[in-house]
């Protein structure tokens, strides 16, 4: 999941160690596991700033554009992520509720202009979920998450065998739990670098 690489590849690199093994194996691992460490991850993620960026990227599954909405804070670290089928009010509106649930009232919240995002806003702010003077609409302060996508497509050249939102939910979550946790681990600073198998056994644990 930390690297853009296909289940044939993994195949072929475990067959050269000794480990044999299909490549629908490794999918069915990946569609069990991914929901896994996500569940995980959230119950340990709960520290982060109050300078949100919130923004969605497009993602083909089955020859349709699904939509992959995201939320870091201002230092970069991961606080959300959910693939919904439509960009519009709704798939806004609950995905930032989850977000403020989840995380309290930010101090600022930056988006981009999309009309559907800003009725969201509109519609949690008159519920009490935000204050008025928290959202701000600023293409150079929401550049932090539009080069954070950038990770996400490059593992575009897996979407191509997306045949279903269940599928490409699963294996996307588990994309974006990796890029979160490697994205914590180099705020740390570690003195041996990043390792993912270090890592999930450390998530498992706790």
């Amino acid at each position: 999941m930390r690297y853009n690489i296909s289940y044939r590849d993994l195949v072929e690199m475990m067959r050269d160690r000794g480990i044999f093994v299909h490549h629908t194996t490794l999918m069915r691992w990946v569609q069990h596991y991914s929901p896994i460490m996500r569940a995980l991850w959230r119950k340990r993620h709960r520290r982060t700033f109050k300078s949100w960026r919130m923004d969605e990227t497009y993602i083909k599954i089955k020859g349709q554009w699904n939509y992959l909405y995201r939320a870091i804070d201002d230092q970069g670290l991961t606080l959300d992520f959910q693939l919904r089928k439509k960009r519009d009010f709704n798939s806004a509106y609950h995905f930032l509720k989850r977000l403020l649930k989840t995380y309290g009232l930010p101090h600022r919240l930056v988006t981009d202009q999309y009309g559907a995002t800003l009725k969201a806003i509109k519609k949690l702010t008159r519920e009490g979920y935000l204050h008025k003077g928290v959202h701000q609409c600023s293409k150079y302060r929401n550049n932090l998450i539009e080069q954070d996508h950038r990770f996400i497509k490059r593992q575009q050249v897996r979407s191509a065998s997306y045949q279903s939102t269940r599928a490409a939910a699963r294996t996307l979550y588990g994309i974006e739990t990796m890029h979160a946790i490697h994205k914590e681990s180099r705020k740390k600073l570690g003195l041996f670098g990043f390792s993912a198998y270090q890592e999930v056994d450390q998530l498992l644990a706790a």
